[in-house]
């Protein structure tokens, strides 16, 4: 069979799931530590294109101012934006002395002096310029610059419009950020488990429907990740074994029964023969009784392996009330025709899923065997529990010995007191019966009858 190789497939694709959620987890946690870091208003490099763009505008205002020896003129021009390479209400310019006091001080309302001051204080070194967020402007600098003939420090200015504000919020708030990480990664997460199982739900719907005698492959399971592929085609090559095992066991029952009957039919016609030579006589008669016997028996034979073939057929979900309407109709009938009376309680509401000329076929077997061998009682109980229906069938006749109640479902058992080979069949009935019921995923037991004869007690599951 192919399906021990089924269960390490699994294990190793849930192995891969857990690691898939710790490594989720993990990013989790690396993402609530690192992103704190890319808070623009921490103090951090400049990019490498906006030094270049800032290190062009400090030489053309360099350049441009370089023939204007009156430092004042210089800087009024700055802090109104009169300079080349001026972006207006985008960018601003603040010019500072070697000792860091402000010569052009910000006049716009969105910033602040005491931002700037902050900003100033430290960024001590041309040599290493960095930027920082404070508020809408971002703050970047300083450069040195020569203006009419001395050294200063010039600082940008420039609006900046992202990140949103609420994205601020979560760098200020580690627990809305976690949240934020959180509400994000769940969804997936959920989609993740989500994809995962349905090859699993898959998995469990055909081990179900195996289990309900249904032997047929599923395409659909080597479908999902691989371990789940190589676990669906596992699973239905033994579906497949299965059937092929079963299939080979009807052709041998059958080719035996053909081997059997051939032999037999020809026993018979020379029984008949020797019968209209001879005439009747008590060794033709025993002969053809046996014949007989043994042609009912290589019938029940092959019933029963029908039954135990027969999980393939389509099952239906049937109403209690009219599974067994006809059956019991005809039974009590025949129990009426033997001078017996034959009592029925009400069948409860509920539904089963069955086969249902094999599932009556069983339980008929069972009520015609209680008609059979009662003195002149038999009833019938059906009730819900549990989600099962339970039947009770029982007779007024002589009962089977406690200690042989066990083995009285066994193929070609016969009780050795009353159910002798002159008053009973082959032996066959019960068997059959009880393979019919397990199908149907039920149980079967005997026990004694409070009428003082047999009680049979079939339990079958209602359907959901």
């Amino acid at each position: 069979m192919a399906l021990p190789k089924i269960m390490p497939k699994i294990t190793s694709l849930y192995g891969r799931i857990f690691a898939i959620f710790w490594f989720t987890m993990f990013l989790v946690v690396l993402a609530m530590l690192t992103l704190p870091h890319f808070d623009p208003r921490k103090t951090r490099d400049i990019e490498a294109p906006r030094y270049e763009r800032m290190v062009e505008v400090r030489d053309l205002v360099q350049e441009h101012f370089s023939h204007i020896l009156n430092v004042q003129t210089i800087f009024a021009r700055i802090e109104n934006n009169v300079y080349p390479g001026s972006e207006k209400g985008k960018q601003r310019l603040f010019i500072t002395d070697p000792d860091g006091n402000m010569v052009t001080p910000p006049r716009r309302p969105d910033m602040s002096y005491r931002s700037l001051r902050n900003f100033v204080s430290i960024m001590d070194n041309p040599k290493a310029p960095q930027q920082k967020l404070y508020g809408k402007m971002l703050l970047a600098g300083p450069l040195p610059i020569t203006l009419a003939g001395k050294d200063y420090f010039i600082y940008f200015g420039t609006r900046w419009n992202e990140p949103p504000l609420f994205l601020l919020q979560l760098f200020d708030h580690p627990f809305r950020l976690m949240l934020a990480v959180m509400l994000v990664s769940t969804p997936l997460l959920l989609w993740l488990s989500w994809a995962l199982s349905q090859p699993a739900r898959r998995l469990e719907k055909a081990a179900q429907r195996v289990a309900q005698g249904v032997f047929e492959p599923d395409p659909e399971l080597e479908k999902g990740t691989s371990e789940f592929r190589q676990a669906g085609k596992s699973f239905n090559q033994m579906v497949e074994a299965v059937n092929l095992m079963m299939y080979r066991q009807q052709r041998l029952l059958s080719d035996i029964s053909h081997e059997l009957r051939s032999p037999l039919t020809r026993l018979r016609m020379a029984q008949a023969l020797a019968w209209r030579r001879l005439g009747e006589s008590s060794d033709l008669t025993r002969i053809d009784t046996e014949a007989q016997r043994l042609e009912q028996m290589i019938g029940k034979l092959l019933e029963l392996s029908r039954t135990q073939l027969d999980s393939q057929i389509k099952r239906e979900t049937k109403a209690l009330s009219h599974l067994f309407d006809t059956m019991l109709s005809d039974s009590r009938f025949e129990a009426e025709q033997c001078g017996k009376v034959l009592s029925v309680n009400v069948m409860p509401s509920g539904s089963i899923l069955c086969q249902p000329v094999l599932l009556v076929s069983a339980i008929e077997n069972i009520v015609r065997n209680a008609i059979h061998y009662s003195a002149h009682q038999v009833n019938i109980t059906a009730m819900i529990q549990s989600g099962e229906v339970i039947l009770k069938i029982e007779d007024d006749g002589q009962g089977v010995p406690e200690e042989e109640l066990a083995s009285i479902f066994r193929p070609f058992y016969r009780v050795s007191t009353a159910r002798d080979r002159h008053s009973g069949g082959t032996g066959l009935g019960l068997a059959i019966a009880e393979n019919a019921i397990q199908q149907h995923q039920g149980s079967i037991e005997a026990s004694s009858s409070s009428l003082g004869g047999l009680q049979v007690t079939v339990i079958l599951p209602l359907s959901v």
